[in-house]
């Protein structure tokens, strides 16, 4: 029996094809359906900590992770190179390294650092569009200009300038608070906008607001008309967003991080903030996000994470997201990071997935499941409207113990391979599609603890990131537009039309 929806979904409650149970059973809509989403060129991007980037671009991993990234997309992923030390940076003109500071261990944040001119020509060396931090919270407005007309002469790469770091969370005593004053929304609008318009001669209008992580109650939405004509000044707006937390000891949870219902109604809380930027005229980002605050706690270097990230990828983009910008923190000190010096984590790997899912001709991306339950089905349109792409997402944990479930999937309305026809029909024999699968043992494996991530069999990457092993594809069988695939629990499977 199956259960129509609008959007071209169909739900098969039960029912045996060739003694398998049908769970679920999705129509692919021909065309992309109202409720699709652009796909952003540079939708996955990279942040970068502030004081630790130098030391980034001397990894071969940092290089190759972009590289790849570059090669599945088509074009390089953006980076966004700010976080908590960006306000406690101060440029020093006559600097002859990059940065410079002091730490008690190599794996600590520190306190204070400065930073010179050939910070800048490092960042130039970024191969796409690059968003630089600047300290706010010391209120060293000069400081700021002469940094942000040095960046603006070295990069030609050079996409907006942020002001401050996640200034919601300034203390009351910070140095840029006016005296007198609370600090809040109202008061870091106005000073924003005192900053914007102070430093726009000498920079142009190329600044990002709000960097705010305590969404609601710091909100673009709230920020747009604060800011009044200083608006002009901006290109973008940018909210931090974190799923869970593992700040002070707190709890983190694996199999609500990867639950993709809850993955859907966590990124819909953006959807209105995207919507306030977009009806200004300007781009929204989560331009810091990853699975859980202060570096991420044990959840963060999971397979599991890395089926978030797919999932949560694609559901930012249909929030109206335009960039996701994933945090990698203090290296040796970061369990969330994608790499290292030594080691490319498990969340590297849905990076690649959902790269590959977009792929270089990608342009709109729609959900045709209802989120009801732990599988996730998207479609990929070209820019022909034509569907060439789904993917397959079984959010339902397992830890590697018991017995692995598994779904099976029926996707009717695939459309004749676009080799063979140059319009869209459904085939009227049977024959072949390929598929991938990304999978490991179970959601809780780490490749730094031995686990085995693959994409395709056996892919996998090495430790300075370059692919490594054998990608292969499953064939699958399509019968007049009709193919049944099986994802067991914690994976993924993407379907080549």
């Amino acid at each position: 029996m199956l259960l129509h929806f609008p959007g071209g979904i169909a739900i098969a409650i039960s029912g045996l094809v060739g003694g398998t149970t049908i769970v679920n059973a999705f129509k692919v809509p021909q065309t992309p359906p109202a409720t699709s989403a652009p796909i952003n060129k540079a939708q996955l991007s990279v942040s970068l900590e502030f004081f630790t980037f130098p030391d980034y671009t001397n990894i071969p991993s940092t290089t190759n992770c972009l590289a790849n990234i570059q090669t599945l997309r088509g074009a390089p992923p953006a980076v966004r190179i700010g976080g908590t030390t960006q306000d406690r940076a101060t440029y020093d003109p006559n600097l002859t390294s990059a940065v410079q500071y002091t730490v008690p261990d190599p794996t600590v944040a520190p306190s204070s650092l400065t930073y010179g001119p050939t910070y800048f020509t490092l960042a130039a060396g970024m191969k796409g569009d690059v968003t630089i931090g600047f300290n706010r919270q010391l209120n060293n407005l000069s400081n700021v200009r002469a940094a942000a007309i040095q960046a603006k002469s070295v990069m030609k790469n050079l996409l907006s300038v942020e002001l401050g770091n996640e200034p919601d969370l300034y203390s009351g005593s910070s140095p840029i608070v006016p005296a007198g004053q609370p600090w809040n929304p109202t008061t870091d609008g106005s000073v924003e906008k005192q900053w914007f318009t102070d430093l726009a001669p000498d920079v142009g209008n190329i600044f990002q607001g709000g960097v705010y992580l305590q969404f609601p109650s710091w909100s673009t939405q709230g920020l747009i008309p604060r800011l009044g004509s200083a608006i002009n000044t901006t290109v973008s707006f940018s909210g931090h967003s974190y799923p869970q937390s593992a700040c002070g000891g707190a709890s983190t949870n694996l199999p609500s991080l990867m639950n993709h219902t809850g993955i859907k109604l966590y990124t819909n809380r953006y959807a209105s903030e995207a919507a306030a930027a977009h009806a200004a005229g300007k781009q929204y980002f989560l331009g810091e996000t990853n699975s859980a605050t202060c570096g991420g706690g044990g959840i963060s270097p999971t397979f599991g994470a890395a089926l978030w990230i797919v999932d949560y990828v694609i559901q930012g983009a249909l929030s109206g997201v335009d960039r996701m910008y994933f945090h990698q923190g203090t290296i040796g000190n970061c369990q969330y990071c994608f790499w290292g010096r030594f080691i490319v984590g498990a969340p590297y790997y849905g990076v690649a997935f959902v790269s590959e899912f977009f792929g270089t001709d990608g342009v709109h991306v729609a959900e045709i499941d209802d989120a009801s339950d732990a599988l996730g089905v998207y479609v990929v349109y070209n820019a022909k409207n034509y569907p060439v792409r789904a993917l397959v997402y079984n959010s339902a944990y397992f830890d590697g113990t018991g017995t692995r479930s598994n779904s099976t999937v029926t996707l009717t309305g695939i459309p004749q391979s676009q080799k063979k026809k140059s319009s869209i029909s459904t085939e009227t024999k049977t024959t072949t599609a390929r598929a991938k699968r990304l999978t490991a043992q179970s959601a809780i494996s780490r490749v730094d603890q031995g686990g085995v991530v693959t994409i395709g069999g056996g892919g996998t990457f090495d430790n300075t990131c370059k692919n490594a092993g054998t990608q292969s594809f499953e064939s699958v069988v399509v019968d007049k537009g009709t193919t049944n695939v099986t994802v067991r629990a914690s994976e993924a499977l993407i379907v080549y039309f």
